[in-house]
């Protein structure tokens, strides 16, 4: 069974001022809601269901999508009592799947998001994280010193560093490291799975993808991916 968990219950605060009348997850990229983007992927995918967690404005999301008959895939919705953060919504679920898909609302990306919960599901991992390659510029020179002396310089270097895409392929057993109450991140998770000695893997992703965090990267969005959906 292919089940996918959508986070979609925050409030874009970042992303302001497209998120002063809708949800962050009903902005448009195009014409198209960047939650639907996603939602059609699942559906392509073959996913069974999909649960939608809401919070912030979720009335508008449960009124758009209904039960997502006209979209591909099943939906469900889970309505967050308060803001849980990333991982803290999965205590409100009782029908989870041994093995099943979680992703932030707000990404696009062409990852096979079938073809990654199945080898999550294979790998015998309790967590895996997709992954890509990223480059951030630093606006300074860096000083490279020893003993009080200058021995190196460059000149606002670009560091490659490897990030999480904001998708997760979770096990049941990832559920046990999540409290009862409270709401409960992405970070501290990974702390406890770690400080325990759990397998985590991590997949690497090649392809597109981009987080609309920021109003530069919804401008980016819709310069870039937007024409792509009608082809």
């Amino acid at each position: 069974m292919r089940y996918a968990v959508i986070l979609a219950g925050g409030k874009g605060t970042r992303l302001r001022p497209y998120t002063v009348t809708l949800p962050k997850p009903l902005v448009p990229i195009g014409e198209t809601p960047i939650i639907e983007i996603t939602i059609r992927r699942l559906a392509r995918a073959r996913f069974d269901v999909a649960t939608l967690a809401i919070n912030h404005m979720g009335d508008l999301i449960r009124a758009y999508f209904g039960d997502g008959e006209k979209f591909g895939v099943p939906l469900r919705y889970s309505l967050e009592p308060e803001p849980l953060g990333t991982f803290g919504p999965l205590r409100l679920l009782d029908d989870l799947p041994e093995h099943f898909l979680v992703m932030n609302a707000d990404v696009l990306t062409d990852l096979d998001l079938g073809d990654f919960l199945d080898r999550h599901a294979a790998s015998g991992a309790a967590f895996t994280i997709a992954a890509t390659r990223r480059d951030q510029v630093l606006d300074f020179g860096v000083l490279g010193v020893e003993s009080d002396r200058l021995v190196s310089f460059r000149e606002k270097p670009t560091l490659t560093q490897t990030v999480s895409m904001g998708i997760y392929g979770v096990s049941r057993h990832a559920l046990g490291f999540i409290p009862p109450r409270g709401a409960f991140g992405f970070d501290e998770l990974m702390h406890k799975m770690l400080a325990a000695g759990e397998r985590v893997d991590v997949q690497h992703h090649g392809g597109y993808w981009l987080d609309i965090g920021r109003p530069e990267d919804y401008e980016l969005a819709t310069q870039k991916f937007a024409p792509t959906l009608d082809r």
